[in-house]
């Protein structure tokens, strides 16, 4: 039987080339198409569950207590004090916890946006009050009186008391210590757009930095 059909195949074989061929491409052709849209077997991976960055902030940031300070507030307000703040603070909630201004204060030169530190004074003048007055409310820590001006705490009324200081340059002053933090001493007032040499020799006997 084999040997017939060897037989049949050498006799015929190029008139059954053609069609041998084309029922082996559409027999693999079905095949391919069966495997590939089999449903797979394997697993699912299972996602691993995502908790929120807040939950595991929470869990590796341990927590810091937040420093607290005391800043007195006098002049022109309704409630002159000491009060407790929290560093970050800034010079308008000292204002709004002694019950704001009077009337009569004058509150122009005053900068509200300046954080608090410990032991700064705030002083608000009234109207047409002097300078000079306004210089002897300021104490160093011991509580003692001072006729230097802290340029590290003082507000722009008090910096524009000094010498060569106009409302600009002690906007300046204020906007350098909040942005490159407090001087370390005296000289570094000169790292200020447009005090120099000349104007700090006026200035260096009149200020301090403690």
């Amino acid at each position: 039987m084999i040997l017939l059909v060897l037989s049949f195949f050498q006799k015929y074989k190029k008139q059954l080339l053609l069609p041998t061929t084309v029922v082996i491409a559409v027999t693999f052709f079905f095949i391919n198409s069966q495997l590939r849209s089999a449903n797979p077997t394997a697993e699912i991976i299972q996602p691993i569950p995502f908790y929120e960055s807040s939950q595991v902030e929470e869990a590796l940031i341990e927590y810091e207590e937040e420093t607290r300070i005391f800043v007195e507030v006098k002049g022109a307000v309704y409630k002159p004090g000491v009060y407790e703040l929290l560093t970050g603070d800034r010079v308008l909630k000292a204002i709004e916890l002694a019950g704001g201004y009077l009337p009569t204060s004058d509150s122009k030169s005053i900068n509200h946006a300046l954080k608090v530190e410990d032991e700064m004074v705030i002083y608000v003048p009234v109207e047409g009050e002097e300078t000079e007055e306004v210089l002897s409310q300021f104490l160093n820590p011991q509580g003692e009186r001072t006729d230097l001006v802290n340029i590290n705490k003082a507000d722009a009324l008090i910096l524009t008391t000094l010498p060569g200081i106009g409302p600009a340059k002690a906007e300046a002053i204020i906007a350098y210590r909040d942005e490159s933090g407090l001087f370390k001493e005296t000289q570094d007032l000169m790292k200020v757009t447009g005090i120099g040499k000349k104007t700090y020799e006026k200035l260096e006997s009149l200020i301090t930095v403690k």
